[in-house]
């Protein structure tokens, strides 16, 4: 699974990317959401884990502008002050879920296995919804 890990918080983000690390995930780490932005422009993600609270642009910003780049990648938004205002606006356009701040990294990697999953099914369905071509090449 290839995550992007976007939080301007040094130490939260450099623990949490070495624990995903160590579990076989392949980890891209960015400090504002615009270092964000640049990698899902260029890498092929699956999940991105998004604080809500970053310098420059915000979180909704952020998942915004990665659901138009990457609709299929999936976004889990983090933060450290939880409220259901923010969750549901976080969720309308388009987060997969919502995560208070602090998580422990089992319950982490769980929302992330479940948002790999729904990629995969929408993915299943857009290569099952295409009309097949033997000069189409489909990819998961």
């Amino acid at each position: 699974m290839n995550v992007l890990l976007v939080d301007d918080e040094e130490k939260f983000r450099t623990a949490v990317a070495r624990q995903l690390t160590v579990r076989g995930y392949t980890v891209h780490e960015a400090g504002t959401g615009e270092q964000g932005i640049a990698i899902a422009r260029t890498t092929t993600l699956d999940i991105v884990i998004l604080d809500m609270r970053l310098p420059g642009m915000n979180g909704t910003a952020v998942l915004k502008e990665i659901k138009q780049i990457s609709p299929l990648t999936e976004v889990i938004m983090l933060t450290g002050q939880a409220t259901v205002k923010t969750a549901m606006e976080a969720i309308t356009m388009g987060a997969f879920d919502y995560m208070t701040k602090p998580m422990g990294i089992d319950e982490l990697i769980y929302k992330m296995e479940d948002a790999h999953k729904k990629r995969k099914l929408k993915t299943q369905q857009i290569n099952a919804a295409a009309p097949a071509d033997e000069n189409n090449e489909q990819t998961n």
